[in-house]
């Protein structure tokens, strides 16, 4: 059994804009989220800035003592979960709610909860740990405690794909309800990463920038780029099959037509140097959609601001669309939320929805200075308008994981 599979909800938590509205607004506008840090200190670090959330109060979404026992991932998937149910209009009351499941993931999980417990037994502060340790810093509890919160039965799972996290776990929703094993499902991801190891962990293996200039941080496809900026959020969408969304009379925002995922096998952090594994998982989902390259009207890219990922990504999208290439716009909203890790493919889904709506294409900030080999339409710094039929949104993880979800417009 093939069902169709349809979006009829989104949530949004990003650097520019904690809401799916104010988020999409900033990022046509090109706004630029990313400052100095200010969760923590900055003489204890040496890369200075990040994408950060602006004024996130949860409390006011889950109450004071939940948030006490939760890790700020799994409170951001909270927050972001509740705007998608209620943009959803679902009634929890007339839905089979064991035909109704959860795939949230994260690519690191509760490193908050990790550093600030680890470090009481460290300077002796402690001889114990909070009981709430291990639930508040393990990455299937944003899934777990969004089922509890909606009396959710049916599959509930966590994707870690570092990087991919966010796409996998709804392009394996996707399936799940394609193929009849679910009607509906909350699925997406959420990254709380600004913490000291967070920022210097990335910062020792020479992935971040460390330039500590906010404005050329991130910057995409730009022959001066030299490190992804490191970002926080989470992004949740509400899937559902066409049959379900129907028969409740849902605004259905836009319908999942494909979904790729793939493994270079090549390298922990590298893609692969000829782009054959991004490739394959976007001809999967093309394939799946049973369209024509050429109908592909807009890529949300991965495009993290790193020399080798926008290298290889580009060479990748040239491997699967041809000469057709240079007519396709290109942008990564990277540069201005930063890399959400394992919520980026999730946010960047609600990107390529929003564009699917209202024919609009947000731009890639910052970028300054053609790279020769880098030579596509990557939409520079003034986002345009223009009709978007099939969106298509690429991430790749360490560990060589590739992820591609399209979308198409719904009419």
């Amino acid at each position: 059994m093939e069902r169709r599979v349809v979006v009829t909800g989104m949530g949004a938590l990003t650097p520019i804009g904690n809401n799916v509205d104010t988020f999409w607004k900033n990022s046509k506008e090109g706004k630029l989220g990313i400052d100095f840090i200010k969760l923590i200190d900055n003489d204890l670090i040496d890369v200075k800035i990040a994408g950060e959330l602006k004024d996130f109060n949860p409390e006011d979404i889950i109450g004071k003592k939940e948030c006490k026992r939760l890790d700020r991932f799994a409170q951001m998937a909270m927050v972001a979960a509740d705007e998608a149910i209620k943009d959803s209009c679902i009634d929890l009351d007339k839905v089979d709610k064991k035909r109704f499941g959860v795939m949230v993931g994260s690519g690191i999980g509760g490193f908050a909860t990790i550093e600030s417990e680890c470090s009481k037994l460290v300077t002796g502060k402690s001889k114990r740990m909070s009981p709430f340790f291990v639930p508040m810093a393990i990455i299937n509890l944003a899934a777990g405690n969004i089922a509890i919160q909606y009396g959710l039965e049916g599959a509930c799972t966590s994707v870690v794909t570092a990087c991919a996290t966010g796409t996998n776990n709804i392009g394996d929703a996707f399936r799940a309800i394609k193929h009849g094993y679910a009607d509906i499902m909350l699925a997406g991801g959420a990254e709380a990463p600004i913490t000291r190891i967070g920022i210097g962990g990335f910062h020792s293996m020479k992935a971040l920038n460390s330039s500590n200039d906010p404005s050329k941080a991130s910057t995409p496809f730009d022959k001066n780029r030299s490190g992804f900026v490191m970002g926080e959020g989470a992004g949740i969408l509400v899937l559902e099959s066409l049959e379900s969304a129907q028969a409740r009379g849902a605004k259905i925002l836009a319908e999942i037509v494909g979904y790729g995922s793939t493994c270079d096998a090549y390298h922990i952090t590298s893609p692969h140097p000829d782009g054959v594994g991004a490739a394959e998982s976007m001809l999967q989902a093309i394939n799946e959609a049973g369209i024509k390259e050429s109908e592909v009207s807009y890529i949300n890219a991965h495009g993290t601001s790193t020399q080798l990922n926008d290298k290889f990504e580009t060479a990748a999208i040239k491997r699967v669309f041809g000469e057709d290439a240079y007519n396709i716009p290109i942008s990564s909203t990277k540069s201005m939320t930063g890399h959400l890790l394992g919520a980026a493919g999730a946010i960047e889904s609600v990107i390529c929805i929003k564009a699917l709506e209202e024919g609009f294409i947000p731009p890639t900030i910052g970028y300054e200075t053609k790279d020769e080999e880098l030579d596509l339409d990557y939409v520079p710094n003034i986002g345009r308008k223009q009709d978007v039929k099939y969106a298509l949104t690429n991430s790749l993880g360490f560990g060589g994981h590739n992820a591609t979800l399209l979308f198409k417009r719904w009419e």
